[in-house]
């Protein structure tokens, strides 16, 4: 039920996404589902589009009118519409229109989640943590390294840092990795050969994570109120983080710096949503902002059957000045849906062997 909460509403917006900015550039929509196969429910508005739930819950789609065939490429059916009919077909419209109701739908994803970010930073403030160094762990890695009590870090593998939760953030993600930790002491600068110990943290639910430690704590912290301007800014910079997470860990799983079972799919993002769900509204409603980043993201992956291989197709027209020839494009869209579906049953897979029933 709880996956269901998360993922229905989620699918709803980003389809919503697509289909709004259709009727900006006055596309009719034939179809509006929520879920794949064999339709349960549904009804027909004055408009002629037909909003349907289906069987299968794992995704949706907007089906314009014109938009007949995976590639959304022009067809003989397509060419032998009346004019006035064409009109009103996604396939009549310039590329640039075409692409913005393709962005439109991962766009209103990560739209959602700045919302619900920046609605707790107006509920309950922001923390503001400098990055000066109160608390240095006997033993630590950063001990090793020689962080001194009162050290101001100001760089990170090469990144200027601002806040301490910036170097919790970074070095989470860098286990066993050099840091390239720069301080500022007693007005120099100083360059310290820190490595990221590795940590292997469990919550209440038994999940088990493997992150970066450094060993230090911030000397002071303070919650400050904060506006409706400075809130929205805040959640933008915290979705571009969580964004960037997912590409540092997308890179480490490639490269073999990260064990491939961290990846999940949509059995492990169900075990998620219940113990979020059981944590509390909060934990809960930032679960929800987390996944919806999570499906903007992937939905803007240059990978064809998702919005972003659309995006792909759309930039090679706008620079050549003609489409990818429909054969170019089929074969793209069968290669880019057999990768997504080898992607689903293998991470469906790892998420069955995750769990404890099985011996995970």
């Amino acid at each position: 039920m709880a996956f269901v909460l998360v993922l229905g509403p989620l699918v709803f917006i980003h389809e919503l996404g697509h289909y709004l900015m259709g009727r900006v550039f006055g596309v009719k929509a034939d179809s509006f589902s929520i879920g794949f196969g064999k339709e349960v429910a549904g009804w027909t508005d004055r408009r002629g589009t037909r909003w349907k739930l289906s069987a299968l819950p794992l995704g949706g789609y907007v089906q314009f009118a014109g938009d007949m065939n995976p590639a959304s490429t022009p067809s003989a059916e397509w060419l032998a519409l009346p004019a006035e009919e064409r009109e009103q077909t996604f396939q009549a419209k310039p590329v640039w229109q075409r692409a913005l109701i393709v962005l439109a739908g991962p766009l209103t994803n990560l739209l959602l989640a700045v919302a619900i970010l920046a609605g707790f930073t107006m509920a309950y403030g922001k923390i503001v943590v400098p990055p000066v160094v109160g608390m240095v762990q006997e033993g630590s890695a950063a001990a090793k390294a020689g962080v001194a009590l009162g050290d101001r870090i100001v760089s990170l593998q090469g990144s200027p840092i601002d806040s301490f939760l910036q170097i919790r953030l970074a070095v989470a993600q860098h286990p066993g990795e050099p840091l390239d930790l720069v301080v500022e002491r007693g007005g120099r600068r100083i360059a310290l050969p820190a490595v990221a110990a590795y940590k292997e943290v469990t919550d209440r639910f038994g999940n088990t994570q493997k992150i970066g430690y450094l060993g230090i704590g911030p000397a002071t912290a303070q919650r400050v109120a904060v506006g409706p301007i400075e809130s929205v800014g805040d959640a933008v910079i915290q979705t571009r983080d969580i964004m960037g997470m997912m590409i540092t860990g997308i890179g480490q799983i490639v490269t073999g710096k990260r064990e491939i079972k961290e990846l999940g799919g949509p059995i492990k993002i169900a075990k998620y949503s219940g113990e979020q769900l059981v944590s509390g509204w909060a934990n809960y409603v930032w679960f929800i902002a987390l996944i919806s980043i999570n499906l903007g993201f992937i939905n803007l992956l240059p990978i064809p059957v998702l919005d972003g291989g659309h995006l792909a197709f759309y930039a090679i027209e706008a620079v050549s000045r003609r489409p990818v020839s429909q054969r170019g494009q089929e074969w793209a869209f069968r290669t880019g849906l057999a990768l997504v579906v080898a992607l689903m049953l293998f991470v469906t897979f790892n998420d069955v062997a995750s769990l404890r029933v099985f011996g995970g």
